[in-house]
């Protein structure tokens, strides 16, 4: 029987050694290294008494060699059963191993495929959606789960991706007249796990619309229950799907590698397949039991003649897609103005013309949007774009961008046409964490570029030697990247001087990510992304005292944009985009600006796998760092992720905003009274800690404790009233409330302690949680505008003046902080 169940089912039957000693090995090493695998605990919603495990394993960890898992199933559920008083463990639902894009990895280059791999191929088109499993609980009850959780309802009861996929099931197996315990009982018998993609937009949109034929659970897949990864062939799927109701998955099959390659080459210029678009393909076969003699086998982490799966992805036109999604927010968050779109999403002349198109748009009828920061209305809006780029305003348009962009470069060509570039400088804009020395290796990788790092130099005054290595590097190469923060004029100008009597003159190329979203987002996605490297790093290295947050706040203080005039030409990065969509970013630019030949998918994979095994070849000693102690902050607060001064013009602009406010507003701006660049919602202050037993004391310690999570849960709340007397402005804040889409497994510590801070925070404090604007001088304290939100929340209203916000909903994380 199962541990802690009153359920009769017999499990004994259903335990295999080899699986029960895979899983005691991953509780093993969760307890040694928790941050290697993790695992979290859900009820099955069939039978609460039945516990099953989700294990989850570090995404950065599977690209090592040998691998640290002793699996590489990528979803892993698992049940302990007690059999004779001793814990054995059941495999009870299996996802694929993990696999990877074309020359993502070593092992998946064209020519180890080649190598280590056996006919035959079979090409199945790659769903666009989230995944589901579904397999037997007992022999008459099923489970369903996404990759890595059993989800329940969020706290607006937004249904989890495995009840939407479980009310799938129940319409498919309706459909063809079928029933769970039916389903449950074959799953059982065959020890499967279904493997199906969800593609459902009014659930969720993804880059690719679903017409209602095809929503649904599209069957890719069914697993055996096992430690080894075995799954069965194409039609033994179909005919599954077809019996139960499934939408079955497209597919072809080819007999060799090469053809592989140029069947999806030739796919991929086309953009569709069977009449339809598609982002790619996974290709199916097996490790060869006897590999060939070329290639070396021991590379990867796949044991001869098991089922073995890679990936063929198309770049166009998702990656333009995805920058109209983005776009389309920040408009309607910052408000319809071209200023607004950051620079690195105006490369492309279509992406130009659609922020044009969807700014009228918002001001036309900004009602229809209303769903779009939830997901919904996407496709929609994009679909209504590429509708109307075919028509004669539309063509127009696109002419008329085309025409301006020419003359834009013909001009910039006349500028310059006295102007002969020799030598190149590519020079980072940046602050640590945005990835720029991942990016500078794979170019180093891709084109050859000379490449030096100032973290390299352990020198007291290191700006110098850093000079001098960069000059000396140019001797050899056409390019060299100086790969430094730069994030200060004064840097860029000593590069410039540096090569300034240099014949031909030397070109300098930005590689700038703009600091042109909010602060607060800012720090959060880089202090995770040094959270995530550890201690490869030169100096900068995460640490329990949390230093290198402070570290990054200063860097942020300080940073200084990238000027006109400043560099040659610029490559405008994206922080928030992932290391992949980065590297394409400054190829094309590259590509572009040097006239270099594009690499191929499989160079870019390779490029990318170096990037990721990067280690830095000199590194500070650990007995070399001063040990800091801690440091508490003076306060714990809530960072809204917005651009304050831009969403307080816009609204305090509008008709309905009385006189006296606007005047008010106006002076806070032309004084610059207006706060620093990092608006916080104060929670509680070290000053107003009474007793280890008080209320503030509690809530000190909770923020604590979500200051200190590996990754910090997010937060969604709504801005409510601007609210006003003559000597301070502030903005109200309500319906606090745990992120649903922070991507954070629903039972995890950080998911749990975020819940535990909304339920315990203090009504008291609810009630005059705000953003101060500003205040009308130096002499009156920022705390007079928590006076100022009590007062008038109370209904002392006399004196205050207000607006309203109309739905406007902000993300944010609760972090200490010393100013």
């Amino acid at each position: 029987m199962t541990s802690g169940s009153a359920s009769p089912v017999d499990f004994r039957s259903r335990i295999n050694d080899e699986d029960s000693k895979l899983i005691a090995r991953l509780y093993a090493l969760t307890k040694k290294s928790p941050k290697l695998v993790r695992s979290t605990e859900y009820a099955a919603p069939a039978d609460p008494a039945i516990k099953l495990r989700s294990w989850k394993m570090n995404e950065f960890k599977y690209y090592d060699i040998p691998s640290p898992f002793p699996t590489l199933a990528r979803g892993l559920f698992t049940q302990e059963v007690q059999v004779d008083n001793e814990t054995k463990y059941r495999i009870v639902v299996r996802g694929y191993d993990k696999f990877f894009n074309i020359g993502e990895v070593p092992w998946t280059s064209w020519a180890s495929l080649e190598s280590h791999t056996s006919p035959p191929y079979t090409l199945t088109q790659k769903s666009n959606g989230c995944i589901i499993f579904i397999a037997a609980l007992t022999p008459t009850k099923l489970v369903v789960t996404s990759k890595h959780a059993i989800g329940t309802a969020d706290e607006s009861g937004n249904l989890a991706h495995s009840q939407v996929g479980h009310k799938w099931l129940k319409k498919h197996l309706q459909d063809a007249g079928k029933t769970e315990e039916e389903l449950a009982k074959v799953l059982w018998k065959k020890n499967w796990t279904a493997v199906a993609e969800l593609c459902d937009d009014s659930f969720e949109e993804h880059v690719l619309p679903y017409s209602q034929e095809k929503t649904g659970l599209h069957l890719h897949g069914l697993n055996e229950c096992s430690k080894h990864f075995r799954t069965m062939p194409p039609n033994v799927v179909d005919a599954f799907a077809s019996e139960w109701g499934f939408i079955q998955t497209l597919s072809t099959e080819v007999k060799t590698i090469p053809e592989v390659k140029s069947f999806t080459e030739e796919i991929g210029r086309a953009g569709k397949w069977r009449g339809e678009a598609l982002e790619g393909f996974v290709v199916r076969t097996h490790v060869s039991t006897d590999p060939p003699s070329k290639g070396n086998p021991s590379l990867s982490p796949y044991e001869p003649g098991s089922c073995f799966f890679f990936k063929v992805k198309f770049d166009e036109p998702y990656m333009m897609y995805r920058d109209w999604r983005e776009v389309t927010k920040i408009l309607l968050s910052k408000g319809p103005t071209m200023s607004h779109v950051p620079k690195s999403k105006m490369r492309r002349l279509e992406t130009r013309l659609y922020s044009q198109w969807v700014i009228n748009e918002i001001k036309r009828d900004r009602k229809q949007f209303d769903q779009y920061t939830r997901g919904r209305g996407i496709i929609s809006t994009r679909e209504r774009f590429l509708k109307w780029l075919q028509s004669p305003d539309g063509k127009k348009a696109l002419a008329g961008e085309k025409m301006g962009l020419h003359s834009n470069e013909s001009a910039s060509a006349e500028l310059n046409s006295d102007k002969t570039f020799g030598k190149t400088i590519i020079v980072p804009v940046a602050i640590p964490g945005v990835g720029k020395t991942s990016i500078a290796v794979a170019l180093v990788y891709l084109f050859g570029f000379g490449h030096t790092q100032s973290d390299d130099i352990r020198a007291k005054k290191p700006a110098p030697i850093f000079i001098k290595n960069v000059t000396n590097l140019l001797k050899k190469h056409d390019v060299v990247i100086a790969d430094k923060n730069n994030h200060l004029q004064q840097h860029r100008q000593q590069l410039r001087d540096a090569t300034a009597n240099m014949r031909p003159p030397v070109r300098l190329i930005g590689l700038n990510w703009s600091f042109d979203i909010p602060q607060s987002t800012i720090h959060r996605i880089c202090s995770e992304r040094v959270a995530a490297r550890g201690e490869n790093h030169q100096t900068l290295r995460a640490d329990t005292s949390r230093s290198y947050e402070d570290v990054l706040w200063m860097f942020l203080n300080k940073a200084e944009e990238l000027q006109e005039g400043e560099v040659d030409a610029s490559i405008e990065m994206d922080i928030e985009e992932d290391l992949e969509s980065a590297l394409k970013r400054a190829v094309d630019g590259c590509v572009d600006i040097l006239g270099l030949p594009r690499p191929d998918a499989e160079k870019m994979g390779e490029a990318l796998a170096v990037a990721r095994g990067y280690s830095p070849p000199t590194s500070k000693k650990k007995d070399e760092e001063k040990k800091k102690a801690p440091s508490e902050p003076r306060y714990f607060a809530l960072l809204p992720e917005l651009d304050l001064v831009e969403v307080m013009k816009k609204r305090m602009n509008e008709e309905d905003v009385p006189p006296e406010g606007k005047t008010f507003w106006e002076t806070l701006l032309a004084n610059k009274r207006t706060g620093d660049r990092l608006p916080h919602v104060t929670v509680v202050h070290s000053k107003s800690v009474q007793g280890d037993d008080s209320d503030s004391k509690r809530l000190w310690d909770l923020c604590r404790g979500l200051n200190l999570l590996p990754k910090s849960p997010l937060f969604t709340f709504k801005l409510d009233h601007v609210v006003w007397n003559d000597r301070v402005m502030a903005v109200t804040i309500s319906n606090l409330a745990v992120c649903s889409d922070d991507n954070l497994d629903p039972q995890s510590d950080e998911r749990t302690k975020a819940i535990e801070f909304v339920i315990k925070l203090p009504s008291d404090v609810r009630e005059r949680l705000h953003i101060t604007v500003g205040t009308q001088s130096q002499d009156i304290p920022p705390v007079e505008a928590k006076d100022l939100v009590e007062r008038w929340k109370a209904g002392q209203k006399e004196g205050i003046g207000e607006c309203a916000f109309t739905d406007l909903w902000v993300k944010g994380r609760v972090k200490g902080l010393q100013r």
